[in-house]
């Protein structure tokens, strides 16, 4: 009860803060020569900003700043303040980065301490450098290795899924896709080790989004850096290891790269790319295939109409030019992703003066690119609140009018490596839930959304999930 009148308090605050005129602007003001206008924006609540917000309702409270201040404009969260770029031609221009002005050490206040130097952290050619080596992690050859990780990780955990009502399917997703990336990642089954490695990571991604900033004992910055720790020792103790046999996972082709000159990554670099890269996978992913299972139970029809392509494809589990074969799903996953899009926010910072849709950015502004919130508003979305898979059937592509209007996986240089991994680890998980299992949710149950990297069920989302194959059939 208590939490819940906090979360009205600050829903109260927020809305009254919006009322307010609009406070002194923060930014430099534009040069007296120019024709660009200033951002306008508030900081929202003293001291916290919005930094709540973020937690109870980001999408509502960015519905309200666009309806106030148009797809460009300053505010306050976290001890930060900056300037939100909001639908596709604002994103568009962030991301393109044509003039090199939009740098990721944005990222650096909420990511620095905790994914230190992962790719994300990069920029310009240095990013570019190690890219390149990493690419050779993510060829179509080695994703075929990956897949065939995927689906025999994907096998053994499903059958020891229980079953009935109530089914914590976030935080089953959450191990399923732990065990998949540490198989397919690291090429290792963790075992004992599985609860420890899970709690790293969590605590690791909460760090960069504490209110307080701070490493203070009890805080969640502090889990957060305890947290980086554990995987830094998990990862470093398994170097030589990898470079000696490096196997057929990332971590080996990691240790293994190299780019035309023959210059390789050096432990540090395999570390901290590690840590990051496995968050990443294990964290969105988990997010798509709770959400699609979720989306799958609320409408019935699309569910049966994914398990019927399926069922006629006649395999247990998928190959890679399997997933042209399952329209019903790639549609399914792509409007998840619109809904629930798992990186909702994107960090950039300005290394030099630059514009943004006709406003004056200062050098050293950091900017918010709002992915989630952008999938979810009008005018750029018909109806943006409902389940509709079809918006993205050949007949209407609503997402097809502007190259960044549907950009879950981001644009540009820094557009997500494993985008394809992550696609095809996807369709593999459900392909085989959709044999083994049918599920429903309570009519009218939607599930209660917290906020991480981006939004995800925060209640669990209990599912009434029914085996419909016996534990080890096979087609």
């Amino acid at each position: 009860m208590m939490a819940a009148l906090a979360q009205l308090a600050t829903s109260a605050l927020a809305e009254a803060t919006l009322r307010l005129p609009v406070r002194e602007q923060i930014l430099a003001a534009p040069p007296a020569n120019s024709d660009l206008r200033a951002v306008p924006g508030d900081s929202g609540l003293p001291l916290i900003g919005y930094s709540f917000n973020v937690f109870d309702d980001l999408l509502g409270l960015q519905r309200r700043l666009l309806d106030r201040y148009g797809p460009v404009h300053w505010t306050s969260a976290f001890g930060t303040e900056l300037v939100i770029a909001v639908g596709p031609e604002a994103i568009d221009e962030v991301l393109a980065n044509r003039n090199k002005a939009f740098a990721n050490a944005g990222w650096e206040p909420f990511l620095g301490p905790f994914f230190r130097r992962g790719i994300i952290l990069l920029d310009f050619e240095e990013h570019k450098h190690h890219r390149r080596i990493m690419q050779q992690a993510f060829s179509r050859t080695r994703l075929l290795g990956y897949l065939a990780l995927i689906n025999q990780a994907t096998d053994r955990l499903l059958d020891e899924w229980g079953t009935g009502r109530g089914f914590p399917m976030y935080p089953s997703t959450k191990q399923l896709t732990l065990d998949i990336a540490t198989s397919a990642f690291v090429g290792a089954r963790l075992g004992r080790e599985a609860d420890q490695l899970h709690q790293a990571f969590t605590v690791t991604v909460q760090g960069g989004l504490s209110v307080v900033r701070a490493d203070i004992p009890g805080g969640r910055w502090h889990a957060g850096l305890r947290g980086r720790r554990v995987l830094e020792e998990y990862f470093r103790s398994r170097l030589a290891a990898r470079r000696a046999d490096p196997g057929t996972s990332l971590f080996g082709v990691l240790c293994q790269a190299q780019d035309e000159t023959g210059a390789g990554f050096s432990d540090d670099d395999i570390v901290n790319h590690m840590i990051f890269l496995l968050m990443a996978a294990h964290d969105t992913t988990t997010t798509t295939v709770a959400m699609m299972a979720y989306h799958l139970a609320a409408n019935p029809r699309w569910q049966r109409q994914a398990r019927a392509e399926s069922l006629a494809l006649g395999k247990p589990a998928i190959d890679y030019d399997d997933m042209e074969h399952l329209p019903t799903l790639d549609l399914v996953m792509k409007e998840t992703l619109r809904l629930s899009s798992p990186v909702g926010t994107l960090a950039r910072e300005t290394v030099c003066d630059t514009e943004l849709l006709g406003h004056f950015i200062p050098a050293g502004t950091k900017v918010a690119v709002t992915l989630a919130s952008s999938h979810r508003m009008e005018p750029w979305w018909s109806d943006p609140d409902t389940f509709d898979p079809d918006r993205f059937s050949a007949q209407r592509r609503e997402d097809k009018d502007h190259r960044t209007k549907f950009a879950p996986f981001g644009a540009g240089v820094h557009k997500c490596i494993g985008m394809y991994f992550g696609g095809m680890e996807v369709k593999a998980i459900l392909h085989q839930m959709l044999l083994r299992f049918s599920w429903t949710v309570p009519a009218g149950y939607e599930p209660r959304m917290g906020y991480l990297t981006g939004p995800y069920p925060s209640d669990g989302l209990p599912i009434d999930l029914i085996r419909t194959a016996p534990r080890g059939h096979r087609l």
